[in-house]
């Protein structure tokens, strides 16, 4: 369980980011994205790190080897985003279940999608991951910000 200090100090950082960002993009970031970018730019880095080792190391099929790599560093986006960056305190089988939603049509529209399909057409996969990557975080970013980790209304205080 992470430390709630802990989560408070990483949002409070954010927003204290967001709000010295020049060119007047403090009135467009959100701090939940500056937040995002950090959590899904370290766990990215898991993900390219364990496609090397799955690939290159123990000689996987790409497609197993993009497979296991993804979904090992969604599992951890997942749980940093939500204790880190959204601080939901919902109820975790639904977020699990729209999460996983979300995970599985952006695995086959970006990664088996634009990323095999890069590296099919002679893109070098790290690259071709990177460009895939970069398709996803715009979509994972959309769906855990709005459908995810959505700040619902209590019903009784409506």
């Amino acid at each position: 369980m992470t430390d709630v200090r802990f989560a408070d100090r990483f949002a409070g950082l954010c927003a204290a980011v967001v709000r010295i960002l020049p060119f007047g993009l403090s009135r467009v970031v959100a701090p939940s994205f500056l937040g995002f970018a950090v959590i899904n730019g370290c766990t990215f880095g898991v993900d390219l790190l364990l496609l090397t080792l799955f690939r290159s190391g123990l000689g996987l099929p790409l497609w197993l080897a993009i497979s296991l790599s993804y979904a090992l560093a969604f599992g951890l986006s997942f749980v940093l985003n939500r204790a880190l960056n959204f601080r939901s305190h919902a109820p975790v089988g639904r977020q699990a279940v729209l999460y996983a939603v979300a995970v599985v049509i952006n695995y086959a529209a970006f990664l088996l999608g634009v990323g095999t399909g890069l590296s099919a057409l002679g893109v070098q996969y790290h690259l071709s991951r990177i460009i895939a990557g970069a398709c996803e975080g715009v979509f994972m970013y959309s769906v855990m910000r709005w459908v995810v980790f959505v700040k619902r209304e209590d019903p009784v205080s409506a």
